[in-house]
């Protein structure tokens, strides 16, 4: 994932801290998946410690993460991105 090399090179220890944020806010759908608003036909739910948002659909029943991508990514670029995973 580019965000953990990107944290990774920023200090000791960062990217792991990234992916652990990450994880933890994925973890976090299995009470709070449907909330977050809508975009380009997922969910967003942004990340509560970095930029990053989560992208996801709700198939029955079950949360399928489709995307997790840089917030700070050219908007044009986000959408192209999801277009690829649906």
């Amino acid at each position: 994932m580019a965000g953990y090399h990107f944290y990774e090179s920023s200090g000791k220890e960062v990217g792991d801290y990234f992916l652990d944020s990450i994880m933890s806010d994925i973890d976090s759908l299995a009470l709070f998946a449907g909330i977050h608003r809508k975009s380009s036909g997922f969910h967003v739910a942004l990340s509560r410690r970095f930029p990053f948002a989560i992208y996801y659909k709700i198939e029955s029943e079950v949360v399928r993460v489709r995307r997790v991508l840089d917030c700070r990514r050219d908007p044009d670029w986000i959408v192209k991105a999801l277009k690829r995973v649906q």
